[in-house]
């Protein structure tokens, strides 16, 4: 089971799991999100798990859940060049939308 498995590095927005097979990035926004499909993530091109998600006009959007980069071909440097950039995306938008309030 995926909540079982050890976890390999962790950020504010990801956890880094050691699968059997693949290295599991998940990102942490989208937990609770129930899985609806699993196909190639196009960006990343590897299988990932996607849910739903509906913006204010309830227009679906397919949004990935966790990707699940093959250990054959990746090492866990390559998977952290993906979490770093997820963790800097996120980082920014927070900065954006949640400044602190200084006054």
């Amino acid at each position: 089971m995926l909540l079982d498995l050890p976890v390999l590095k962790k950020g504010s927005f990801y956890f880094i799991k050691d699968g059997e097979t693949d290295f599991i990035m998940e990102d942490k926004t989208k937990r609770g999100l129930t899985v609806k499909e699993t196909s190639v993530d196009v960006k990343l091109n590897v299988k990932a798990d996607k849910g739903m998600i509906h913006d204010m006009d309830g227009i679906g959007h397919w949004v990935p859940i966790r990707w699940y980069f093959s250990k054959d071909s990746n090492d866990l440097s390559q998977v952290m060049i993906h979490a770093e950039a997820m963790e800097k995306k996120y980082t920014t938008l927070r900065e954006l939308t949640c400044p602190d309030d200084d006054a």
